[in-house]
């Protein structure tokens, strides 16, 4: 039985209310089943909404369930970020100063993350990744694809960086396109990806394009999501870490620290700004990170 139950709303990857990706966080999952939790997330009608329970290792902090309209995720980034952020900004977790280090248990595993603090009050959360970057079979190809999303196959980025699946939790297919004017006018044609994508390894696809430090952003970025039931998502955390995985094993050198910042939601009207790292050892990625802002909007409880 559902009962009464007390929730937050948060705009994820933003600093200003209203932009970014919404999340609803219900503070106590308890004793919620499965249906119960899908029938909430698609009352409140956001691309993800997130479920706390008590951790399973008393060592780690919290256990997160995070749900999109269509199914329950196995590790998604702005929920992770969104449902730090709240925990914090409720006070449902102590702050031990600048920095807060706290495990969140996901499906995908546990998942650290450091909680950046200014007076008390929480500023900045970054998730490192529980799993490593995973390449995906070979895409389909770049006529199929350019069909897929509207677009001429000479709008698509060639060479290095052609189109590659990769997961690092949750699987997603990457398609670089030769500037923001193709990502403009992209537009998914849902017939063409269900008899494409929908039974593929990645079913989600992320279109991006490499922007130098145009506007501070490196990347911009949109991402289609049909097989999570988000028809276009304002900020994708877990894509976002599959794309850092990617950029990294593209960087000629071996070993070092990468960063990018990625723009992504302007053609829905809500701005997100998401923070990515990657750290590479002789020549492999070693590890991911994602990082972001985000705002409380609301505060209510649902009615027994």
């Amino acid at each position: 039985m559902i009962g009464e139950r007390e929730y937050v709303t948060a705009d994820v990857f933003t600093d200003v209310r209203y932009g970014g990706n919404q999340l609803a966080v219900l503070l106590d999952g308890r004793g919620l089943t499965l249906d119960e939790m899908q029938a909430i997330t698609r009352e409140f009608n956001y691309p993800e909404s997130t479920f706390v329970l008590p951790p399973e290792d008393p060592a780690h902090t919290a256990r997160g369930r995070s749900f999109t309209l269509a199914h329950e995720m196995p590790f998604a980034g702005h929920p992770t970020i969104g449902t730090a952020f709240v925990l914090a900004a409720t006070g449902a977790i102590p702050l031990t100063g600048d920095e807060t280090r706290i495990v969140l248990e996901l499906n995908v595993g546990p998942t650290p993350v450091v909680i950046r603090s200014r007076g008390g009050v929480p500023m900045h959360c970054q998730f490192t990744t529980a799993t490593l970057p995973e390449v995906g079979p070979p895409p389909p190809t770049r006529a199929t694809l350019a069909g897929l999303l509207g677009l001429e196959v000479s709008d698509l980025a060639s060479g290095t960086y052609g189109p590659q699946a990769v997961s690092c939790g949750f699987p997603f297919l990457i398609v670089p396109v030769k500037d923001r004017a193709a990502l403009a006018k992209a537009r998914l044609r849902l017939e063409a990806w269900e008899t494409t994508l929908a039974n593929w390894w990645a079913r989600d696809i992320y279109v991006i394009t490499r922007t130098g430090t145009d506007e501070g952003y490196d990347i911009h970025a949109r991402m289609f999501g049909p097989g999570a039931g988000v028809p276009e998502d304002p900020a994708t955390g877990s894509a976002a870490a599959a794309l850092a995985g990617y950029l990294a094993a593209r960087e000629a050198a071996r070993d070092g620290e990468f960063r990018w910042v990625i723009a992504q939601g302007l053609e829905l009207g809500r701005p997100s700004r998401i923070e990515i790292e990657a750290d590479k050892r002789d020549g492999a990625v070693r590890a991911v990170r994602v990082g972001g802002t985000a705002v409380l909007v609301a505060r209510g409880r649902l009615l027994p």
